[in-house]
């Protein structure tokens, strides 16, 4: 009752502080039609109302992380699955170049299981162990036999190595050709049925992505109505760009980890830079607080260390929408809405069930929701990363410990 009371208020003054749309307007706003959780489209459907066309406004800026935000599944790894399936990756000359956090047990387990050979094609097809050894780092950031893949020391929120190593994975290649592996795969993966798995190395894996109708409804919507819709993901641009421009999302409205490309236009093992930090190896990607840096740089021109602070009311988004503790800062710096889709995971649930400003929602994944996480979210104790890694209780803008909170919305 207190959070959808302070919603109804936070709402009604944004409305109240909006033009207000003529008869004719109002009649042509633009609509949500898509089924949503509970009073979920409503709410949206007031956010748009306030900020778009309707209320005589128009540039309001949304943002979405991509992956399991406004598709079910990772387009960046069906990209990365198709490529190895495919030999399209080049070895490096050694793999301990491949990322700056590398250990040299990594180093030896992708030698003796893909070998090196500076340039020449990885027949990955034909190597299982190489393919299980590159996936396993992927998902997990250990080898094979359970050892750390990454060591050092790196800001954790503002990188993750084995993000970072995918796009590092592709140098030799161009972003031509990158674009081209994602649109191989994205038309496997949409053809294959819901629920569709296949074997990559030794390994299940999923083999289907599907557009949440729900969220391209929204999308739209939101375009109709006069915003600036942007995407921001800690993927591979290349890639995400090539699924996003289904939506309407075009090149210039999507953010993601963007290589440096070398002389001849090709992949480097570099990456561009944010907030004042220079081209790196993986230091800073669209990941927890580089996602709020990359849109403070990209989307309102912010520059310098000043693109890592939140920034004020007119230069935020009006709604933004995530899954994962990965957007937990972008969405939560959303002045209109916090939309969020329930993968169980601690920092952004926390946020999201805490509903400080109530202005957060809820949603059940679209397709194959989670069951109810049975223990509460440990916001109080364990709940937030660190920069340093270590993990700590979540707090509020006050200072005040956010307790544990139950899943309610499943």
């Amino acid at each position: 009752m207190r959070q959808h009371l302070a919603w109804t208020l936070a709402a009604a003054a944004v409305l109240a502080a909006a033009p207000t749309a003529s008869p004719a307007a109002a009649h042509n706003c633009p609509r949500l039609t898509s089924t949503w959780y509970g009073a979920n489209r409503a709410r949206l459907q007031q956010v748009i109302d306030a900020y778009g066309t309707c209320s005589g406004h128009r540039g309001a800026v949304a943002t979405f992380d991509w992956d399991n935000t406004v598709t079910k599944n990772d387009v960046t790894d069906a990209a990365l699955s198709w490529a190895l399936r495919h030999d399209r990756l080049l070895r490096p000359a050694r793999w301990k170049d491949t990322s700056a956090w590398l250990t040299d047990t990594a180093d030896r387990a992708l030698t003796a299981a893909c070998g090196t050979g500076a340039g020449t094609p990885l027949r990955s097809s034909a190597r299982p162990r190489c393919t299980d050894e590159i996936v396993r780092i992927r998902e997990s950031g250990t080898t094979t036999s359970g050892a750390p893949a990454f060591a050092g020391h790196w800001n954790h929120r503002r990188t993750v190595p084995q993000y970072a190593w995918v796009p590092q994975l592709f140098a030799g290649r161009t972003p031509a050709e990158l674009a081209s592996y994602a649109r191989s795969a994205r038309r496997e993966a949409l053809t294959a049925p819901v629920g569709a798995t296949r074997t990559l190395g030794t390994r299940t894996v999923p083999a289907y992505v599907r557009y949440y109708d729900q969220q391209r409804d929204l999308i739209r919507t939101l375009r109709r109505a006069g915003f600036e819709v942007y995407v921001v993901s800690a993927g591979a641009e290349p890639v995400t760009e090539v699924w996003s421009r289904a939506v309407g999302v075009d090149a210039a409205h999507t953010i993601a980890i963007r290589p440096v490309l070398d002389r001849r236009g090709r992949i480097t093992v570099w990456n561009e830079g944010c907030g004042g930090v220079p081209a790196t190896r993986g230091a800073v990607i669209p990941y927890i607080d580089g996602k709020r840096c990359w849109i403070n740089q990209e989307v309102y021109g912010v520059r310098g260390a000043t693109a890592w602070k939140q920034q004020p009311w007119k230069r935020r988004p009006a709604l933004a929408a995530g899954d994962a503790d990965t957007d937990v800062t972008f969405v939560g710096d959303a002045t209109g809405a916090h939309l969020v889709i329930n993968r169980n995971k601690p920092e952004l649930m926390c946020r999201a069930y805490d509903d400080a400003d109530g202005h957060w929602l809820v949603n059940p994944m679209f397709i194959a929701p989670l069951p109810r996480r049975p223990e509460p979210y440990p916001c109080a104790t364990t709940a937030r990363t660190h920069p340093d890694g270590t993990l700590g209780p979540l707090r509020r803008a006050d200072g005040s410990v956010v307790p544990d909170r139950a899943d309610t919305v499943y």
